[in-house]
């Protein structure tokens, strides 16, 4: 795929990170950046485009952060990144957010899910390889969790990996794994001691090469026409001892760590976009004197989701200063609260845009490949925004667990 930037060809060298001791410098030149480099056509390049072709874009993507040192700049720099503070990356999301630039969508395990996992559990060999694996080569990553019957209860998972030898023998299946069809490789949960006394106890954590014998993938066809979401079909499987991340029968506690990057950090990108949107709609309201400004519920609905739009955004904040003073644990319950809170007001948002398109506005149209969910196409945002309720744990099982072990509410 032919990829044109957003400006004229410019010799100019790009180094936000030669910048980072001044903020207000690392900021300008991350913006500056974003102004030479994404492509002022990409979101109607994208719309409707082929499968193979939002591929191409993405990895393009993916190398031009990286060619800047933006990619991983979060990781520590033994390990690859710039091991910049958490003030850096909220300017670079802060940044990308204003500018409409791509989301790297297909290397989000990669960026997060991995490097949560492996900073803390796994061995140094795995963090050399992987980690340069996804920084060097672009390599990209899907989550082997949820099955059928074991979504919301992921503890009740049914995948076994048994030990031969020197290597596990692996029999299930996965599903809901988000770009499992391209992925290398694969963080998969699996049963290793099917008599412990609870059913958390008996799970591990595995590295899943996703060419393995016995590996089969298929995509699944969602509401949106989307299929990003994959099935893994995993046959007599066999995955090295030396891919066991962690402790055997432990890893549903490091499986924590992985659900925390989704639940808190991820989430700042999505909610920065998600705040462009609701101000543009207000000031595109204004301009226009949009009729919905004189309808009381309309009103009193898009103020509702504004307050809460800025709490989330105060959420998160106060996150990430908890990270800043403890960068490996930060808040247990916060990354749970912001979920939920994300995904219910990402779905009452676009549910309100999507009433005020009326009829004409669930016409079926061409999808923005890449758009997130703010793309201006309201049923297709309507539609996905129910992902959110399910992903990273579904939003009933986080409120049952803010209620027991937050609040301390009886069972």
């Amino acid at each position: 795929m032919s990829v044109q930037t957003a400006t004229s060809p410019t010799t100019r060298r790009f180094d936000p990170l030669a910048c980072k001791d001044d903020l207000d410098a690392f900021r300008a030149e991350v913006r500056a950046w974003l102004e030479a480099v994404v492509p002022a056509d990409w979101h109607a390049r994208m719309t409707g485009a082929s499968e193979a072709d939002y591929v191409a874009f993405q990895r393009w993507w993916f190398a031009e952060m990286g060619k800047v040192g933006l990619a991983t700049p979060h990781w520590p720099r033994d390990w690859g990144g710039a091991d910049i503070g958490i003030r850096h990356q909220v300017i670079i999301f802060e940044e990308i957010a204003r500018a409409q630039a791509p989301n790297p969508d297909m290397f989000v395990i990669s960026l997060y899910h991995l490097p949560a996992t492996l900073f803390g559990n796994g061995s140094k060999a795995q963090r050399d390889r992987y980690l340069t694996g996804v920084k060097e080569r672009g390599e990209v990553w899907c989550q082997g969790f949820s099955e059928p019957g074991s979504g919301s209860d992921l503890a009740s998972l049914r995948t076994r990996a048994e030990r031969k030898g020197d290597v596990y023998v692996i029999n299930g299946q996965k599903v809901w794994s988000s770009y499992g069809a391209f992925a290398d490789y694969c963080l998969l949960l699996a049963r290793t001691d099917p008599t412990a006394p609870k059913k958390q106890a008996g799970i591990s954590y595995f590295i899943l090469n996703m060419k393995a014998p016995g590996v089969t993938v298929r995509p699944i066809r969602q509401a949106t026409g989307q299929a990003e979401f994959c099935e893994i079909f995993l046959d007599n499987v066999e995955i090295p001892v030396a891919d066991l991340i962690g402790e055997e029968n432990a890893g549903w506690a490091i499986a924590q760590s992985t659900l925390s990057a989704e639940r808190g950090l991820i989430i700042f990108e999505l909610s920065e976009r998600m705040a462009r949107t609701l101000d543009a709609d207000l000031a595109e309201a204004k301009r226009t004197d949009a009729a919905w400004l004189k309808d009381d519920e309309a009103r009193r609905a898009f103020t509702r989701a504004y307050s809460d739009m800025v709490a989330l955004r105060l959420m998160i904040r106060a996150l990430m200063q908890e990270i800043e003073t403890d960068p490996h644990m930060g808040s247990t319950t916060m990354p749970t609260y912001i979920k939920v809170h994300f995904s219910e007001l990402l779905r009452r948002y676009t549910e309100f845009r999507l009433k005020l398109g009326g009829l004409a506005g669930q016409l079926r149209r061409p999808i923005v490949l890449g758009g997130g969910h703010q793309t201006g196409n309201v049923m297709h945002d309507f539609l996905l925004s129910y992902a959110w309720t399910i992903s990273g744990g579904a939003n009933e099982i986080l409120k049952t667990m803010i209620a027991e072990r937050a609040l301390g509410l009886p069972r």
